[in-house]
This record gives C-alpha cells, sequence and structure tokens, in this order.
C-alpha cells in the first residue's frame, strides 16, 4: 500500500482516449466511454475518474437510469462499474469513489443509493468493501444480467450473476 495523493472528478471527453486505453481488458467496447459520456451530459450518468500521481487509477459510474427495475423505479441510482487498476489497489481508492457517489447522489436529494455485486470469488473484495461501507442485500435474491433468478434456474457464474445491495443515505 502507498500513500501517494488521489483525487476524483468526474469524466471529461479529453479523458475519454485515456480511458479507453486504461480500462482494455476491463471494458473492451471501444464505445463504451464515449456512450458514457453521452448519458453524462444527459444528467443519466456520473463517470468519476480517480487519478493518483497524475495517472488514471480507477473509475466508477452513477447510473441514475440503472435497468435493474426495482432500482428504478423506486429512483435509486445504482453505482456501477467501479473498477481499479491492479497497480492501485489497497490504497483506498475503491472506497472514495464509492464514497464520491454517494456525495453525488445526496446531492441530486435521492434516499438510497444502490449497487451490484458478482457472487463469485474472485468479487470477495468488492463484497466486504460493500459490507464495510454499510451496503446490504437489496432482499430480492440473485439476479442475471439485472433480471431475478428463480429458484431452480441455472445461470452462468459469471460477473453478470450478482447480488443487489442498497443503502440509505
Amino acid at each position: 500500500m502507498t500513500d501517494l495523493p488521489f483525487f476524483i472528478r468526474s469524466m471529461q471527453a479529453e479523458d475519454v482516449p485515456a480511458l479507453q486505453e486504461f480500462a482494455k481488458g476491463h471494458e473492451d467496447t471501444p464505445e463504451y466511454f464515449l456512450t458514457s459520456l453521452d448519458e453524462q451530459l444527459q444528467e443519466k450518468r456520473v463517470v468519476l475518474i480517480a487519478f493518483q500521481d497524475g495517472q488514471i487509477a480507477g473509475y466508477a459510474h452513477l447510473n441514475f437510469f440503472p435497468l435493474y427495475q426495482p432500482f428504478r423505479s423506486m429512483g435509486i441510482p445504482e453505482i456501477q462499474d467501479l473498477y481499479v487498476h491492479h497497480d492501485f489497489r489497497r490504497n483506498g481508492i475503491g472506497a472514495q469513489l464509492v464514497t464520491a457517489c454517494e456525495s453525488r447522489a445526496w446531492v441530486e436529494e435521492v434516499s438510497h443509493i444502490g449497487i451490484g455485486v458478482g457472487v463469485a470469488g474472485n468479487f470477495g473484495a468488492a463484497q466486504r468493501l460493500y459490507a464495510r461501507m454499510g451496503y446490504v442485500p437489496d432482499g430480492a435474491g440473485v439476479v442475471f444480467d439485472r433480471q431475478s433468478v428463480s429458484v431452480g434456474e441455472v445461470r452462468a457464474v459469471d460477473d453478470r450473476l450478482c447480488l443487489m445491495l442498497i443503502k440509505s443515505l
């Protein structure tokens, strides 16, 4: 763990090429950040970027129109695609990105915020982080691609199989 200072700010148009390069291997859809920027300009989402030592260290999206219907119908924004590059992990950046999303949601005067987390073991650090930060399951069970999974259904255990969490602000 290093103690290099970092800061967080909203994505700007000039950040798109650097984000595309930064996220290679994590997000390989070329138009992903362009679409995100367009949605940010429409105030549908905010993309927050963490910088450490002058480099992009991570990012998170706060989506005000999530695909997960229970959140959407209750006006609950969802933190999505929280990603901190492995070179910058264990510096508190993930927690600060979550806190920055919570602060932004609070400014928008929403009472709750949501986040989804994968159920597979490779999401263990995120599961623990969200629990430490006060997130609890929303009570609807496991979802696949943000759709409820019924008892007896068989689904792949990958990053699409999630537990949806919620927190009061």
